[in-house]
């Protein structure tokens, strides 16, 4: 078989399994969703400093921004750290299988999580809170934010997954990461009432760049009026962003192991 039918077919395993299992259905499709529907529902129609702009709307790009932390940096810091107790990873490392589909496999995971999380999450904002879609270059915008936050993610989740021993402590330190840069980034809360400390400290993340890409996709132009320079800063997003990928890539390369550290 060629490597790329090898790719697809594992590509293929590893959405059968993650859909076997309940909690990753729950925690790593669904989660966004019920965040949505929860806020919204409490607050989702209140205004936002007479934007017209409801505080539903605004959820929704920080929503998907953190669907893309659920889907590949917190999954597979997870599961790569699952399998490299169980001895998957050690059993994949000795057969002779291109080490590479091991890799496409765990992203094409993270992709497939992605969409699903984001194709619920804008059909829920749009029937229940009537939150405008994409136009034009607004999906344009979507795919190259899209692809630059998965690939530092699902990078940066392999790097994460080598310095937890097991699934608890890489739940343990995942968790809260998510939870940290979720409420410092502007996911939850307009990014310029947060304090300076949180924004500095934010800005140096990929999450706020791809929280504020993303809300010029979902929120209108006026509203970058309300980010720290007073534009979206496309241009600057995807700088940081394809940083934050080179940097990934760095740290994912130097730290992956496919074996306990014990061995």
């Amino acid at each position: 078989m060629t490597v790329l039918a090898l790719s697809w077919r594992r590509v293929v395993f590893e959405i059968r399994t993650t859909l076997r299992d309940r909690n990753a259905v729950i925690f790593s499709m669904l989660f966004p969703l019920f965040l949505l529907v929860l806020f919204g529902s409490v607050f989702g129609h209140q205004e936002i400093a007479n934007t017209r702009v409801t505080i539903a709307a605004y959820l929704v790009p920080g929503l998907v921004a953190s669907g893309l932390l659920y889907s590949a940096f917190q999954l597979l810091a997870i599961s790569a750290t699952q399998e490299r107790r169980d001895g998957t990873l050690t059993r994949f490392y000795l057969s002779p299988m291109p080490r590479s589909v091991y890799f496409v496999g765990k992203l094409g995971l993270s992709v497939f999580v992605y969409i699903v999380q984001i194709a619920l999450l804008i059909a829920a904002a749009r029937a229940l809170f009537a939150v405008r879609l994409p136009s034009g270059g607004g999906w344009w915008t979507l795919t190259w934010v899209s692809v630059l936050g998965l690939a530092s993610s699902a990078l940066l989740g392999l790097a994460m997954s080598t310095g937890a021993k097991t699934v608890n402590s890489a739940s343990a330190i995942t968790v809260p990461v998510v939870l940290f840069f979720q409420f410092t980034s502007g996911v939850y809360f307009v990014y310029t009432d947060l304090p300076q400390w949180m924004q500095r400290l934010a800005a140096i993340f990929p999450l706020k760049w791809l929280a504020q890409a993303l809300r010029s996709v979902f929120l209108p132009a006026r509203f970058g009026h309300f980010e720290a320079a007073g534009t979206f800063e496309l241009a600057r997003c995807a700088q940081i962003l394809g940083l934050w990928v080179l940097i990934a890539v760095v740290l994912a390369g130097r730290t992956f192991r496919w074996r306990p550290a014990s061995q």
